[in-house]
């Protein structure tokens, strides 16, 4: 049978999908705690300036790909331009935190969200063989069970149900834009957004830079549509706009919901705020209002799970097709999905939601995704110097000037983040050797 394709329309979902989570609805509330940055338009510039960073990414990727011209993402384009071994430690990365620990995540997330709706505590158990499990453990699982359900079904089959999904989500996200200006029983804030005699001051500050790290955890999901590439309908034109497109629709939705909860709420009503949409309905709609859409949105959440289940096997897969150690990995069935990735993902991803002590893991695994990022972002001037073959013929937009961009950003991102607490660096290394380890032993199976 005829290996079934991603189209155009999907790829741009699943990145928009991947991206807006949950970050954007609590970054905000730990940018203005302790008056870390005090002005409104410093936090509408931090947010420009994650969606640059993103934008720059998506040009130097497109090219990347182009060259590399496998899915899998980073563990492909570092294995190929760099070592296998650098490869492997960012597909170990990618597969235990950028996407299992992450759809653990917002498995919780639903749940955090839905339960209320129906009167249920999320802190309540149940006793499932030798576990007490919460409530909303419970309904995590369910989650990811039924995500991993549709797209083992098919790759057509699970490309319309993110098509349905993402737009759920942008259709709420909508009324969250709208509604303050069509309810006017409230007292919005007097928040003023022009820049002042701080701005400058702010915009160098290590509070700035540092609250920069948490908004591109938000951003964060803006190269999905490389895991997929061998999936995609016409890749040399569906990679790259999904990419750029997707990563320019989602700072535009950035900034205005920033701009929203400022004019709705004052900075010491969302400072601490780890659910600052829902503190911004309250205020518009009322509680009982807010608590509904509150619920609703947690299905829209779906998209995010769904997504990941979509470029998380695929790095798996790549990974089963290099190693024989994991070549069970590899398996798809007759219509091309990789049905036992997708079983894998769901499963460690199930792992980390019964015993969810990986909060802090995400953490110190974000310095080496940025730096994962960063290596990839560099591999434009590799391919350059040696002319590697362009096999899709994408070149990276506004070269050199996009991938330097990129690297800078992150690099003064990274030491401030890195500066206000260097055990991060070490967590992050003893967190990785595991993954060299596990390489050598299946090099030698190899």
């Amino acid at each position: 049978m005829k290996t079934e394709k991603y189209t155009k329309a999907v790829a741009t979902n699943m990145v928009i999908a991947n991206m807006v989570g949950t970050g954007i609805f609590t970054a905000i509330g730990y940018q203005v705690m302790n008056n870390g940055i005090p002005d409104p338009f410093s936090i509408l510039i931090i947010w420009v300036i994650g969606g640059l960073l993103s934008l720059c990414g998506a040009f130097s990727y497109s090219e990347v790909a182009s060259c590399v011209n496998r899915s899998g993402g980073e563990y492909s384009y570092l294995s190929d331009l760099y070592h296998p071994l650098v490869g492997f430690l960012s597909g170990w990365t990618s597969i235990i935190v950028g996407f299992s620990a992450a759809i653990a995540a917002l498995g919780l997330a639903i749940g955090e969200y839905f339960l209320p709706l129906i009167g249920f505590d999320k802190d309540y158990t149940f006793n499932v063989l030798v576990f007490d499990i919460s409530i909303q453990k419970l309904v995590a699982l369910g989650a990811i069970i039924i995500i991993a359900g549709i797209h083992m079904r098919g790759i057509k089959f699970g490309g319309i149900f993110q098509n349905y999904i993402t737009f759920f989500k942008l259709i709420l996200i909508s009324l969250i834009l709208v509604l303050p200006f069509l309810f006017s029983d409230y007292e919005h804030s007097n928040i003023r957004f022009l820049p002042t005699a701080e701005t400058s001051k702010t915009i160098l500050s290590s509070a700035f830079a540092g609250s920069l790290v948490w908004v591109m955890f938000s951003y964060s999901g803006w190269n999905a549509s490389t895991y997929i590439l061998k999936n995609l309908e016409n890749p040399k034109k569906t990679l790259p706009f999904s990419l750029i497109f997707g990563t320019i629709f989602v700072t535009i939705i950035y900034v205005l919901l920033n701009f929203i909860f400022m004019y709705v709420a004052s900075f010491k009503e969302l400072e601490g705020q780890i659910d600052v949409g829902n503190i911004v309905m309250q205020k518009v709609l009322g509680k009982n209002t807010a608590l509904i859409i509150s619920g609703v949105f947690s299905f829209a959440l779906l998209s995010g799970i769904s997504a990941m289940m979509m470029a998380g096997p695929r790095v798996a897969e790549e990974i089963g097709k290099d190693f024989d150690l994991f070549k069970l990995l590899a398996k798809q069935n007759r219509k091309g999905n990789p049905t036992s990735a997708i079983i894998f993902i769901a499963s460690v991803s199930s792992l980390l939601v019964v015993f969810s002590s990986f909060k802090d893991m995400i953490e110190y695994i974000g310095i080496a995704l940025t730096i994962f990022s960063f290596l990839t972002v560099s591999a434009v001037f590799i391919i350059r110097k040696k002319n590697i073959k362009n096999q899709l013929g994408v070149r990276c937009w506004g070269y050199p000037f996009t991938p330097l961009l990129f690297q800078f950003l992150s690099l003064w991102m990274m030491y401030y983040f890195i500066s206000e607490d260097p055990i991060k660096i070490v967590w992050c290394i003893l967190t990785l050797m595991p993954a060299v380890l596990i390489y050598y032993i299946s090099k030698s199976r190899k």
